[in-house]
């Protein structure tokens, strides 16, 4: 059972703009695709999540990745009003937000994204979309790897491909770079916060 979770809803930020809903961030990223439709794409969803006092703090990242030529990137934060201990429970939270976010591109919202590229198949333009995941197989090294087929399979059953660490950056790296700082009621509007990768 998810745990029940309080501020910022269905919303997201980065360094230019706050307040975004995800039919804002998709026009975003149709408008960053646009720019360059023959080039090649990555669409990325990740999950990083940090314990703090009193509360778990989780940041969803969403990416549009031009590769070699830079990305558009915005987040959510998510804050449950206590301290997750368990593993699992915390993994399959990060889950469960990246797959809210997928579900929300559904075949209209990608045919959008893949219909700037078609016309440029053949000069090389591609668009392929995954959710990162942050876990490891590796049993010696991540306390996360018995979770992992299951989040794999979860990952899978919304349409996108799962990757996990070493190679799960915007969860490993773009998410986890907000996830780091402790949530202040009343403050959250005022973050200075960077939403480049």
């Amino acid at each position: 059972m998810r745990p029940s979770y309080a501020y910022h809803p269905l919303e997201f930020r980065n360094t230019t703009e706050s307040g975004l809903t995800l039919e804002n961030v998709h026009e975003r990223i149709l408008r960053f695709m646009g720019l360059d439709p023959a080039a090649v794409y990555k669409f990325i969803i990740g999950t990083d999540c940090q314990v703090h006092s009193g509360h778990t703090k989780f940041i969803t990242g969403v990416v549009i990745q031009r590769m070699g030529k830079g990305a558009w990137a915005c987040y959510r934060q998510v804050i449950v009003p206590r301290a997750l201990r368990s593993v699992k429970e915390k993994l399959s939270m990060e889950t469960a937000l990246s797959e809210e976010i997928a579900t929300y591109y559904d075949e209209s919202k990608r045919r959008d994204m893949e219909n700037i590229v078609l016309p440029h198949l053949y000069q090389g333009a591609s668009l392929d979309m995954f959710i990162h995941i942050d876990a490891g197989a590796d049993e010696h090294r991540n306390r996360t790897a018995k979770f992992v087929q299951e989040m794999v399979r979860r990952v899978e059953s919304v349409g996108m491909v799962a990757v996990i660490k070493p190679d799960c950056y915007v969860a490993s790296s773009y998410a986890n770079r907000f996830s780091k700082k402790p949530y202040k009621l009343g403050l959250h509007d005022h973050e200075v916060t960077d939403g480049s990768l």
